[in-house]
């Protein structure tokens, strides 16, 4: 029988955190709690970086070393092996978004070969990530998607997108370190899959190393797994799938409207929990065909994997299937699955603070728009406190 009250155990969830460290988070899930709060401080951040003001040190001291490991890999050694104590792995995330060049993009692929080399060395970081907007232009790939012919140069573009995504999983093979590449917006979406699909079926061959991301919150993503699902079968390769809730709805609904087709995402937020929950029955049915990365802040759908996992012998070291969280948020469930033995990963993102900024601030963003999520971390906070001082 799972244990219902395991993410109740404060103690566990925040063991790593001093107390000045625990009084930080809670401060800025305060604030982060308050929608007004977070427009005013987003706006003020953008504007005093813009004008090159001297804020990035209070940046780095607060919620920058909350959400991120550092501003290099080597930067970020410390956090990485102070969680491999709790058995907690590290998935190290260059999160710089929004780059458009191809200098940008072959600096990118060169950041990630990097990991791979850096991850090969340390048995704490398995795995890396990348999205594919990283490797080559939005507008390319939502071109290829909406099925329209490329122009020779676009041509020559896309095969070199092609060729970095072949660079990295080549090399993850060789290193034996998984590859996750995240979901981007629907109207992109297709010409990833059938990228990433392809890499799968170069080198998902023995064991698991590409992995494609299935965002719930879109109601046709169980049926793209199924048929992935089939096509590996009879193609001879495994399926390697990260399975979130997402992370663009707003954009979603607001495009699907002003272009006026049916909406992309599930009508509701009970709606995305029982398609996730579904999508995770089906993989953890399928496990000897796909492996799973469960990327999942939701506390539900964690018990239900140690159901599943309970009912169908899986053991809690399957390689196959990993429980993943943001570095920063979930403590309650990375900490206290990873001491009840399951295999779990904090994603760190890291990078420049200027540059990290756009991906804090969605962040943010994201939690007061998800309320629940930001007063459980609170409530378990001043949970933590209040032990601490008895």
């Amino acid at each position: 029988m799972i244990d219902r009250s395991l993410f109740e155990d404060t103690a566990t969830a925040f063991a790593l955190k001093s107390d000045s460290e625990l009084e930080r988070a809670y401060f800025l899930f305060k604030m982060i709690s308050s929608q007004p709060l977070v427009r005013i401080g987003t706006a003020a951040t953008n504007f005093a970086l813009k004008a090159n003001l001297p804020v990035e040190g209070l940046i780095r001291s607060t919620v920058f070393d909350h959400f991120c490991g550092g501003v290099n890999e080597e930067d970020c050694l410390p956090v990485i092996d102070k969680l491999y104590t709790k058995s907690v792995s590290s998935v190290l995330d260059y999160s710089v978004e929004g780059k458009e060049t191809e200098v940008q993009f072959d600096n990118a692929v060169e950041k990630i070969l990097k990991i791979i080399n850096f991850c090969d060395e340390r048995e704490a970081m398995p795995i890396v990530v990348f999205k594919p907007t990283g490797f080559g232009r939005f507008y390319l790939y939502q071109k290829k998607t909406e099925g329209k012919d490329l122009t020779t140069e676009e041509q020559a573009e896309w095969d070199r997108i092609v060729a970095r995504f072949d660079a990295v999983c080549k090399l993850a093979k060789e290193k034996d370190v998984e590859v996750l590449i995240d979901g981007e917006e629907s109207w992109m979406q297709d010409a990833a899959d059938d990228l990433v699909e392809d890499m799968m079926r170069i080198y998902n061959t023995e064991n698991t190393i590409v992995y494609n991301t299935l965002q719930c919150y879109r109601w046709d993503r169980l049926d793209y797994l199924k048929g992935l699902h089939q096509r590996a079968k009879e193609n001879g390769f495994k399926v390697g799938m990260k399975i979130v809730r997402g992370a663009y709805m707003e954009k979603e609904r607001a495009r699907a409207e002003e272009k006026g087709y049916e909406s992309p995402i599930c009508e509701n937020k009970k709606a995305t929990d029982d398609n996730f929950n579904t999508t995770l029955v089906y993989i953890l049915e399928n496990l000897k065909d796909i492996s799973v990365f469960i990327g999942t802040h939701n506390e539900e759908s964690c018990y239900l994997s140690m159901e599943l996992m309970e009912k169908y012998n899986i053991n809690k070291e399957d390689n196959n299937v990993w429980f993943g969280q943001l570095y920063g948020m979930s403590d309650h469930i990375s900490y206290n699955l990873a001491a009840k033995g399951y295999n779990v990963a904090k994603y760190i993102p890291f990078g420049p603070v200027k540059d990290v900024m756009p991906y804090l601030i969605r962040r943010a963003e994201e939690n007061t728009s998800v309320a629940g999520q930001t007063n459980r971390e609170l409530s378990l906070l001043k949970t933590e406190k209040k032990r601490r001082k008895l």
